[in-house]
This record gives structure tokens, sequence and C-alpha cells, in this order.
């Protein structure tokens, strides 16, 4: 009598681990059952941009500095008036945090965005200055990334400025 119930049980125990994705041979799936988990890792509701800064008014320069792993984008800005902080560049669409991937065109698109100052602070009333309130951004892009991307195209609010691979 034991001798069968255990030869079922080792014979369950050896189909459990049968067949990976959709088998029938699983017994952990004979009854409904089996891991429900999430079909891709995107987050529900895709990637959002929680990001509220505005466009820099201006993109002056953009150019390319040598990395060991890749390459630097530095961008150069004016805002329109002093006091523009906490520059960043931003891809276009919606990415997963470190991810550089351009579009299927092979154009990586950027936004270069910073946070104004307050409304009625000294600052938001001076205009800004060529040389001592420009802004810098930039942004290291990774020699894998940089194989499938042709070109990157910068904007800013008023213009934007295109950068071959």
């Amino acid at each position: 009598m034991i001798r069968p119930v255990m030869l079922a049980i080792c014979a369950a125990l050896m189909l459990a681990g049968c067949g990976g994705g959709d088998s029938s041979l699983n017994p952990m799936r004979w009854f409904g059952g089996g891991p429900k988990g999430p079909k891709t890792l995107e987050p529900k509701g895709g990637y959002a941009r929680d990001d509220t800064r505005p466009p820099v008014a201006q993109i002056l320069s953009a150019r390319w500095e040598p990395l060991v792993e890749g390459r630097l984008l530095v961008v150069t800005a004016l805002a329109p008036t002093q006091g523009w902080w906490d520059a960043a560049l931003l891809t276009e669409t919606p990415q997963p945090e470190g991810r550089v991937r351009p579009g299927p065109d092979s154009v990586l698109r950027l936004r270069l965005v910073a946070a104004p100052p307050l409304s009625d602070s000294p600052e938001a009333r001076r205009a800004a200055r060529p040389g001592p309130d420009t802004l810098t951004a930039a942004m290291a892009i990774s020699h894998s990334a940089l194989r499938s991307i042709d070109s990157v195209v910068i904007t800013g609010a008023a213009n934007s400025i295109t950068l071959r691979n």
C-alpha cells in the first residue's frame, strides 16, 4: 500500500519540474494553480513622465566629450531670466531610469529642462546674461547605446540642435 502511494508522490514531484511555460504535464497547473506573475516589467500605465520642469529658452551649443565607456553629451543653454537651476537632459519618450534608446528612425530626441526661480524672487525679474548665467547639462551615453544612434536632437523652448553620431 505504501509503495504505490510513494510511487505516485515521486511521479508527481518529478512532473512538477516538467515544462516551464504552458505545459499540461505540470501538476501545479492541473487545477488552475501555478505562478501568476506579471506579463511585462513595464509599470502599470507605462513609464510616466512626472517631471514638470519647463524647457530652457535657448540652447546655445552641444558637443561630445570622450569617455572610457562611451561619450558625454554636454549641452549649454540660456534661460530667459536669472535663477534657473537643476538643468537636465530628458528623453522625449519616457524610458526606464538610465536607459537611452533612440526612436525607430535611429534619432535620440532629448529635451533640456530646468527649474525656474520663484516668481516673486529678484532673480526672476532680471534678464539672464550670456556668460555667467548659462546652464550646462550632460548625459553619459555608452558605446553599446551609441551603436544604434545616428543623431541626437536636443530641443529647448525656442530652438533645437542636432548632433551627428
